[in-house]
C-alpha cells in the first residue's frame, strides 16, 4: 500500500478551485492550516504563495505516507497532524493567519478501490475516511430500512429513497453486502438506465451513506465554529464544498457570523445582533471557470466561500438555522 501511495504522490495534484483560492487570500503570510490535508494540494499551493508555516490535518493517516516524497521541501515549514478539523483549534501553537478546509472525499480515496468509496470500481464497502468505526457495510448490514431510507434522502437527496431501502433490506436477508458491487447492483436494479451526461444511479446513495459513515455534516459545524475559534483578527475562513448541503450549512454560518442572517419574521421587532465574527470576502459563491471544468470535471459542482474573521470574540453556535438535515428517530415521525 505504501508502493502505491509512493507511485500516487509522484502524479501532480491540482485541487479544485486552487487558482481562485489563492487569488481570494492573497497576500498570503504567516501560520495557515489545512483542515483536510489530502494530497496536500492546497498546503502546498500556499506555502509557495507565501504562508510561512502550514499545518496539514486529516483523518486518514494514509495522507501522510503521501506526503512522504515532498514535504521535505519545506523544513521546518509543514507540521502534519492526524485529526480531524472539528478539533483544529487544538493543533496549532498560535492563532492562525488562516484556514482553508476541502469538503467531501477526495479524488485520491476515490481512485483507491480498497477504500470503497467509488461506485465505479469494485472493492471493499468500506468508506471510512479515519479506518476506524462502523463501516458503510455494517450500516447497510444493520440500520433499518426506514433509517435507511431517511439517510438516503436526507443526506443524498435521493428520490427513490423507500424503493432503494426496501431492496437493501430485502438483499441482505440472504447475502450480507460485502462489497461496493453488491451495492451498486442493488441501486441500479431500482432505478432507470441513466441517460447520456446524466450521473450514475448509484452516485446519491454512495454520497449519502458516506456521509452518515463519517458524520461529515456535523464535522463540518464543529471545523467552522472550531475556526472560528483559532483564527487571529484579520485571519481567513477559505471553504470548497462539493453538494447543495455542506454549501447551506456553510453559506448559512457565514451569513449568521457575519450579521446577515437576518429575521425569520419581517414584522417582529429588531433584536440587538451580537458584533459579527466574520465579514465576507464576497456574498457568492466562486465557481469553477471553463479552463478549470476542462482540466477536472470533478470540480462541476465545486462552490468556494471566503470571509475574514473579526476582532469579535468567538460565540456559541445555532446548529438549528444551519440547514443540517435531521434524521428521523427510530419509533417517531
Amino acid at each position: 500500500m505504501a508502493a502505491a501511495a509512493q507511485s500516487a504522490s509522484d502524479k501532480p495534484h491540482i485541487p479544485v478551485l486552487l487558482r481562485p483560492l489563492l487569488d481570494a487570500v492573497a497576500p498570503v503570510s504567516g501560520l495557515w492550516l489545512d483542515g483536510t490535508f489530502g494530497a496536500g494540494g492546497y498546503a502546498r499551493g500556499l506555502l509557495q504563495a507565501g504562508a510561512d508555516r502550514m499545518i496539514g490535518v486529516d483523518r486518514d493517516p494514509m495522507v501522510f505516507d503521501m506526503a512522504a516524497s515532498w514535504a521535505d521541501q519545506y523544513p521546518g515549514r509543514l507540521t502534519l497532524v492526524e485529526g480531524t478539523f472539528s478539533h483544529l483549534d487544538d493543533y496549532a501553537d498560535a492563532p492562525l493567519d488562516g484556514v482553508v478546509l476541502d469538503l467531501g472525499v477526495s479524488s485520491m480515496q476515490l481512485d483507491q478501490a480498497g477504500r470503497g468509496f467509488s461506485f465505479l470500481q469494485d472493492g471493499p464497502l468500506d468508506m471510512r475516511m479515519s479506518q476506524s468505526g462502523p463501516s458503510a457495510a455494517d450500516l447497510v448490514n444493520t440500520e433499518s430500512e426506514k433509517r435507511i431510507a431517511d439517510i438516503l434522502f436526507q443526506y443524498g437527496e435521493e428520490r427513490a429513497s423507500r424503493r432503494i431501502a426496501r431492496a437493501i433490506v430485502e438483499a441482505r436477508k440472504t447475502s450480507p453486502f460485502q462489497t461496493t458491487a453488491q451495492l451498486v447492483a442493488v441501486v441500479e436494479r431500482c432505478l432507470p438506465r441513466p441517460k447520456p451526461g446524466q450521473s450514475h444511479p448509484a452516485t446519491r446513495t454512495f454520497q449519502a451513506i458516506r456521509i452518515a459513515v463519517n458524520d461529515e455534516l456535523g464535522e463540518l459545524i464543529a471545523g467552522l465554529s472550531a475556526a472560528e475559534r483559532a483564527l487571529k483578527p484579520g485571519g481567513q475562513l477559505a471553504v470548497v464544498t462539493f453538494h447543495s448541503i455542506e454549501d447551506r450549512i456553510v453559506k448559512r454560518f457565514l451569513q449568521a457570523r457575519s450579521g446577515g442572517a437576518g429575521r425569520a419574521n419581517r414584522y417582529a421587532p429588531e433584536t440587538q445582533q451580537a458584533a459579527p465574527q466574520f465579514t465576507l470576502k464576497s456574498r457568492k459563491a466562486i465557481g469553477p471557470d471553463d479552463r478549470e471544468l476542462a482540466e477536472n470535471p470533478r470540480s462541476r459542482s465545486a462552490k468556494l466561500r471566503v470571509a475574514v474573521r473579526t476582532d469579535a470574540p468567538a460565540g456559541p453556535m445555532d446548529r438549528a438555522g444551519l440547514g443540517l438535515p435531521a434524521l428521523v428517530v427510530e419509533g417517531k415521525d
